[in-house]
């Protein structure tokens, strides 16, 4: 059976607070692993009014102490941001209290983040919108304009100390690998060890958006792979297709095992179901106009957004791969989703103003995918 697991951000409710989306988390981690979920991972993302899952080693401390089984890790700590040792060391102290349990995520965003500044995104042919086989693989949204928004530049000087230099992704993979392994050694020969770390049993994921250098790199080293369908629902099929292209047997896998990502609210009726998840467009808005994410609206400031031609193309990816509905029709569309994708593992991540609605979201669909 395909496992599924959770991506939370910690969201923030409009109204809400910080300390409470944290404590929020911890909660549904809890029922999560009572739903019976694989795996409970948490997000990285900085600077958002409406998101408070910033520092995803601490939080994911917090969670496995407040769990026994469920596998818990990141989604993904954002290797540009970070030198290979600092995640090292905080994930094996992590496992060092929750030996065999935690996952180490790794993502290029912070690096994208960089490079973006140092060469801006080159004009690209967009992804037609099409459907494959019951998917629905949307027109590709160009980040163009929010690269070259100023906050992307603030945002970017202020993760990174002064002057500092972000190294290739697939080095500072390779030295997360050499680290956790006790194999890594300096140009002229002197060794590390690193303590906690070494010896760590992490599972070690790759997280990408694209058929680029995540989805090479994850390959080429026989790691399992991450695709985003819920963020960058263009290019997922591209992302799938290019990790297995490149992927070579390793001492962690012997063949590809693909996780993928999908939005997803559930409620008992449709109508229900698409009142809870009416805040996700005025939401992803506010990320994709440059102001991040701004606290998750309710239903009824939703409804009284007066949305324009602008507002619905910033956002109708999003919206149009969103799956929300009945648990049975729900869980359908993962099941399109997983069998298009060749995914060996499905991704869940709800948002909801209502916590108790988020948590019931999540219950309602474990039943449904359990009972199929």
């Amino acid at each position: 059976m395909t496992h599924l697991s959770i991506l939370d951000l910690s969201p923030i409710p409009s109204g809400g607070t910080a300390a409470q989306a944290l404590r929020d988390t911890v909660d549904l981690a809890k029922k999560a692993e009572e739903f019976g979920y694989h795996r409970y991972w948490l997000a990285e993302h900085h600077f958002t009014p409406g998101v408070a899952s910033s520092s995803p080693a601490v939080l994911i401390a917090l969670v496995a102490a407040a769990t026994s089984r469920i596998r818990v890790g990141s989604g993904a700590v954002q290797l540009g941001h970070q030198t290979p040792l600092a995640v090292v060391e905080q994930f094996g102290t992590i496992d060092a209290l929750h030996p065999g349990r935690i996952d180490l995520g790794l993502g290029r965003s912070g690096q994208r983040r960089a490079e973006a500044l140092r060469e801006p995104l080159a004009p690209r042919e967009p992804k037609t919108r099409r459907v494959v086989d019951g998917l629905l693989i949307p027109e590709e949204f160009s980040f163009a304009a929010l690269v070259r928004s100023p906050r992307f530049a603030l945002y970017a000087s202020l993760l990174q100390q002064p002057g500092a230099e972000t190294p290739d992704f697939a080095d500072q993979v390779d030295d997360i690998i050499a680290f956790l392994n006790g194999t890594w050694r300096s140009p002229d020969g002197l060794d590390v060890h690193v303590v906690p770390g070494e010896g760590a049993a992490l599972q070690l994921w790759i997280l990408g958006s694209s058929g680029g250098q995540s989805a090479q790199v994850a390959g080429e080293r026989g790691l399992p792979f991450a695709a985003n369908y819920h963020v960058s629902p263009s290019n997922v099929l591209e992302a799938v297709e290019a990790y297995r292209a490149a992927f070579k047997p390793s001492a962690t896998l012997a063949e590809p095992h693909v996780l993928v990502s999908a939005d997803v609210v559930v409620a008992q009726d449709d109508a229900t179901a698409r009142e809870l998840a009416s805040g996700y467009g005025l939401w992803v808005r506010s990320i994709r106009s440059g102001e991040g994410a701004i606290p998750y609206p309710s239903p009824a400031e939703a409804a009284a957004h007066e949305w324009t031609e602008e507002d619905r193309r910033l956002v109708a990816d999003r919206l149009d791969t969103q799956f929300a509905g009945t648990p049975g029709a729900v869980a359908d569309k993962l099941a399109v989703l997983r069998d298009v994708t060749g995914a060996d593992e499905l991704l869940i991540t709800t948002i909801t103003h209502d916590h108790a609605a988020r948590v019931r979201s999540h219950e309602l669909l474990a039943e449904a995918w359990s009972a199929r």
